[in-house]
C-alpha cells in the first residue's frame, strides 16, 4: 500500500484514469474527473484508512455529478483508440477494438448508476459488497441493479439499436 500521496498517485493514476474513462465513455472529462478527485483528496490524505476504495468511490461520485451539470448532457462515444491508448496493447485487436466499441456504445444507452455498477463488476472485478460501498447502497441493490442493466444491454444488442425510453441516460 503506498505510503504517501505522491507515491498512491504515481502507481495508481493509470488505473484511476482508466476506471474514469469506462464510466465517462470520454478519455478527456476522465482526465478532468481524476484530477479533481485528487485535488480534493490531497488535504484529506492523512485520515484515509483504504484509499483505492475510497478514491474510486470519489470517482463515481464525481462521474454522478458532472451528469447533473447542465453544460454536460451527452456521453460521448469516444474514437476507437480511446482504451487502447491508456492500457497495454498486444497482438491483433481489430475484432476486439469492434467488440469494445459496441459495448461502449450499448454502456452509453444505461441509466448512470446501472453503468457505474456494471463497470465495476466487469471491468473493475469488483464483488457486491465492494460495489456498494462505492455506489452508497445495498448488495441487493447492486444485484437489481447489474440484472436490470444486463437486460437493458441483451436488448440493444437484439435490436441493434437503442431502446425505447433509454436515449440519452447514460
Amino acid at each position: 500500500m503506498p505510503t504517501s500521496y505522491t507515491e498512491f498517485v504515481e502507481t495508481r493514476f493509470g488505473e484511476l484514469s482508466r476506471y474514469a474513462t469506462a464510466l465517462t465513455g470520454d478519455p478527456h472529462l476522465a482526465q478532468d474527473v481524476v484530477q479533481d478527485v485528487l485535488i480534493r483528496l490531497r488535504p484529506r490524505w492523512g485520515s484515509i484508512d483504504a484509499p483505492g476504495p475510497y478514491v474510486r468511490r470519489m470517482i463515481t461520485n464525481e462521474y454522478f455529478s458532472w451528469r447533473r451539470r447542465r453544460s454536460v448532457r451527452d456521453v460521448v462515444l469516444s474514437p476507437p483508440d480511446v482504451l487502447t491508448d491508456i492500457g497495454p496493447a498486444t497482438g491483433d485487436f481489430s475484432a476486439q477494438i469492434d467488440e469494445r466499441d459496441a459495448m461502449m456504445a450499448r454502456l452509453s444507452t444505461l441509466p448512470r448508476k446501472q453503468r457505474a455498477a456494471v463497470v465495476l463488476r466487469y471491468y473493475e472485478n469488483c464483488d457486491d459488497a465492494e460495489i456498494a460501498a462505492v455506489l452508497g447502497c445495498r448488495t441487493s441493490t447492486v444485484r437489481s441493479q447489474i440484472s436490470r442493466a444486463l437486460a437493458t444491454l441483451r436488448e440493444v444488442e437484439r435490436t441493434g439499436g437503442l431502446v425505447a425510453g433509454r436515449e440519452g441516460t447514460a
